[in-house]
């Protein structure tokens, strides 16, 4: 799934189950079913945490019994509806990344980790990260499992033919700005008339937005989706569908399109390169990756965190570091794509060995810099909610040729109305 439509699916979620998140977590404890101190379970989804890690971790405490659960589904509603019963409430659970903001509210209903160690080790990891974790009176709910730095994957032979720069340090000089990114597509498209620059414009709104520290919603629970922080940013995507370099692909076409060199660029985190192997194996070698233009943003990266009704939070806790330290990161980054919160494990082999699929590049020398200088943010319970609109007009633009301007009023409008119903001001 490519890094727009997952942004859809994500927000689409949270529309859904975001106003049921305070019900689900008021009320009473009565705990997870046996009150035995010795039997902890553990929920997380499909890919959320290495399975052989966490296979590792039932043999290594052996003090209690580790009872793993990969839940499918809709793991956010799934948890919900769990602690709403009050039965059965893992002792451990994952929490994906789209989700931490809306469960912040009622930190009440999970421990926090802080009183367990938590802030004792917080230095070994990513600041901006944990903070995404906590309430801003610091209670720390969530402890990062991954991060999704984001970088431009780009098609090193497109790239020689319109004589464009290849070796990714060279390109890297030539696109610090989107200015310069726009430029580059520029003279991709006098090389190749049919190819584009890019996929669609929300990638540029997306990752343009990450690169900031303001979203849809400031920490005074005020409205700021029509701020200028938010414009420059929509103008920029649709300065690329202006240029005529958007492919204006926003569904499952988009698998072709890689494979065939329509599009010479995507713009997505570290996991997007399981992504692009995927989509277009016959291209390996091919692909390099250069820092993103503009600066580092972030797409992704989950969280685990320990319900109220934790029947040994100390043991859980002592669990959760150890799924969670920089080697067993390092293993998580082989085995399930999750790139480390832990600066420390970007020095491991795992993470240093240069990737065939990339002609042999060390993508860490990208995704390692980007990670640790992704500037810190604030997000809103709502603002996942409160963005939907900004995503859906762009993508207007592109399938219905609708005007930017027409787009934008229609989206700060219909955000202003997203925000009011959520208790926004």
């Amino acid at each position: 799934m490519d890094l727009s439509r997952r942004r859809f699916v994500q927000t689409a979620l949270l529309v859904a189950a975001g106003a049921g998140v305070t019900a689900a977590c008021g009320g009473s404890d009565s705990g997870s079913g046996t009150k035995d101190g010795k039997d902890l379970t553990l929920w997380y989804w499909g890919g959320g945490l290495s399975d052989k890690v966490v296979a590792d971790a039932k043999k290594q405490f052996t003090d209690v019994t580790l009872k793993s659960s990969i839940i499918g589904g809709t793991f956010k509603q799934k948890l919900l509806t769990t602690m709403n019963g009050r039965s059965f409430v893992p002792d451990i659970t994952g929490i994906k990344g789209e989700d931490i903001a809306s469960f912040l509210p009622n930190a009440n209903r999970f421990i926090d980790l802080n009183t367990l160690g938590a802030d004792k080790i917080a230095s070994e990891y990513l600041d901006w990260k944990l903070k995404q974790g906590q309430t801003q009176d610091g209670k720390q709910i969530g402890f990062p499992i991954d991060i999704g730095p984001t970088a431009m994957y780009y098609r090193e032979d497109m790239f020689a033919k319109a004589g464009l720069p290849t070796d990714p340090a060279k390109v890297a000089a030539e696109i610090s700005t989107w200015e310069d990114y726009f430029a580059l597509g520029a003279e991709i498209q006098k090389a190749y008339p049919k190819a584009f620059l890019l996929n669609n414009m929300t990638a540029v709104f997306d990752m343009s937005l990450g690169q900031g520290s303001k979203r849809m919603i400031d920490e005074n629970n005020k409205f700021i989706g029509d701020q200028e922080h938010v414009r420059k940013c929509w103008d920029l995507a649709v300065r690329l569908y202006e240029s005529g370099a958007d492919a204006k692909i926003n569904d499952e076409s988009l698998k072709a399109a890689v494979a065939n060199g329509t599009v010479a660029t995507q713009l997505g985190a570290a996991w997007m390169a399981l992504d692009v192997k995927d989509m277009a194996p016959d291209t390996a070698g091919k692909w390099r990756v250069a820092p993103l233009p503009g600066g580092p943003s972030n797409m992704g990266g989950s969280f685990l965190a320990l319900p109220k009704e934790c029947r040994n939070p100390d043991a859980a806790f002592e669990i959760i570091k150890w799924l969670l330290s920089p080697e067993n990161q390092g293993r998580g980054f082989t085995d399930a794509a999750l790139f480390p919160s832990a600066p420390a494990a970007y020095k491991l082999p795992a993470l240093t060995e240069g990737d065939p699929f990339f002609g042999g590049q060390k993508t860490i020398e990208v995704f390692g810099p980007a990670a640790e200088k992704v500037p810190a943010f604030y997000e809103a319970p709502a603002n996942a909610a409160v963005a939907v609109p900004f995503y859906n007009e762009l993508t207007s633009i592109e399938s219905k040729g609708k005007k930017p301007d027409d787009a934008w009023k229609d989206a700060v409008e219909q955000a202003k109305q997203i925000a009011k119903q959520q208790g926004v001001s």
